[in-house]
C-alpha cells in the first residue's frame, strides 16, 4: 500500500504541475516555491478502496458504506477548492452535512458517552466533535510532513490498541491500512515537499480518522481517543480563540498556529520531527490511559501537549 501510493502521488505530481495545480506562496504561506497540491488525490481514493473491502467482510461496524460516500463527496468538493477557491458558505454545509449523515452510520448500539447522556445530546456531542476534527485537520495542515506525521501517529496508536484486544480488530486493520498509505505520501510531503496534500486530501482525511475515534469512543476508549489528537486540537483551538479575541475572521488563511510561529527559528523538518515525538509519547499516553489509569493517562497528555506548545512558542520569538 505505501509503495502503491508513493507510486501514484509521483505520477500525479507531474499531471498537477502539467495542469499548473500550483499553491502559490503569498503572505500566509509557509513555503517560498510554488508546489503542486492535490496529493489526495492520490491517497484518499486508495484508502477507500481498502475500506470499501473491509466494509464489504463486515470488518467495519455499521453503515460503513454511508460514511466512505460522505468522505467521497468531501473529496469532491474539496478538489473543487483547490482548483477555484470555494467560498466558506459553500464548503461548510457540505461538511456538516457529511458529518450529519456519518451519525446514521455507526451500530444501534453506539454511543459517544457510553449512555452518560440522552440519544440527541449524545449525536449533537458526537457530531460536534467529529466537525470540529475534520475541520481541524484542514486547519493545521501548513507546513511539510505536519499531516502525514500527526494523522499516521494517531492510526499508529489506533492499531495498538487493537493489537492489545482494546479495540475492534477491523477498524485496527484500517488504521494499520491509513498509516501505510500515509507513509507512501510522506515520503513526497517531507521538507521540502515535492507536493502538497491540499483540501481534497485533508478534509476527507480528517472526516474518516475522525470516524475511527468516534467508534473507539463508542469502546469505552475515549481517553484514548482524547489524548490521540491532543496536540492537534489544542493547538487549533487556542489559536482560534486567540484570533477571535482579536476580532480576526477565522475563516480565513493565515500563519498564527503555533507550529507555523516556529518557523521563526526552525526549519519545517524540525517543527514536523518535534510535534512527531510528542506524538509518540502521547500514544504511549492514550495505551496508559486505555489500560485503566485514566487519570494518569490524562494528566500526561496534557502535561506533553503543555511543554510543545511552550516550546513552540519559544522558538517562535
Amino acid at each position: 500500500v505505501t509503495l502503491l501510493v508513493a507510486l501514484l502521488t509521483w505520477g500525479l505530481r507531474g499531471l498537477l504541475l502539467r495542469r499548473a495545480v500550483l499553491d502559490r506562496p503569498n503572505e500566509r504561506s509557509s513555503h517560498a516555491v510554488p508546489t503542486p497540491r492535490g496529493a489526495g488525490l492520490a491517497l484518499v481514493p486508495v484508502v477507500l478502496l481498502l475500506w470499501a473491502g473491509l466494509a464489504r467482510h463486515d470488518a467495519l461496524p455499521g453503515q460503513a458504506g454511508l460514511v466512505l460516500a460522505a468522505a467521497l463527496a468531501l473529496l469532491l468538493v474539496s478538489f473543487g477548492d483547490d482548483l477555484r477557491g470555494l467560498s466558506a458558505g459553500v464548503r461548510f454545509p457540505m461538511h456538516l452535512l457529511a458529518v450529519a449523515a456519518g451519525l446514521w452510520a455507526p451500530p444501534p448500539d453506539w454511543s459517544l458517552t457510553q449512555g452518560l447522556l440522552p440519544r440527541w445530546a449524545d449525536l449533537l456531542l458526537a457530531g460536534l466533535a467529529w466537525l470540529w476534527f475534520l475541520e481541524l485537520t484542514n486547519f493545521m495542515d501548513g507546513i511539510d510532513g505536519i499531516s502525514g506525521v500527526e494523522l499516521g501517529s494517531i492510526a499508529f496508536g489506533l492499531v495498538l490498541l487493537a493489537a492489545l484486544g482494546l479495540l475492534a480488530p477491523g477498524q485496527g486493520l484500517a488504521a494499520l491500512l491509513l498509516l501505510a498509505a500515509l507513509l507512501g505520501f510522506l515520503a513526497w510531503n517531507w521538507h521540502p515537499a515535492a507536493l502538497f496534500l491540499g483540501d481534497v486530501g485533508s478534509v476527507p482525511l480528517g472526516y474518516l480518522v475522525g470516524w475511527l475515534l468516534l467508534l473507539a469512543c463508542g469502546q469505552g476508549l475515549w481517553p484514548a481517543a482524547l489524548i490521540l489528537p491532543a496536540y492537534y486540537w489544542a493547538d487549533a483551538t487556542l489559536t482560534l480563540l486567540a484570533r477571535l479575541r482579536r476580532g480576526e475572521r477565522v475563516w480565513q488563511a493565515h500563519r498564527g498556529h503555533f507550529y507555523q510561529r516556529a518557523l521563526a527559528s526552525l526549519r519545517h523538518g524540525q517543527v514536523a520531527g518535534a510535534i512527531l515525538l510528542a506524538d509518540l509519547l502521547l500514544v504511549g499516553a492514550a495505551l496508559l490511559a486505555a489500560r485503566g489509569q485514566v487519570w494518569a493517562g490524562l494528566g500526561l497528555g496534557a502535561l506533553i501537549v503543555l511543554l510543545m506548545l511552550l516550546w513552540l512558542a519559544r522558538r517562535a520569538r
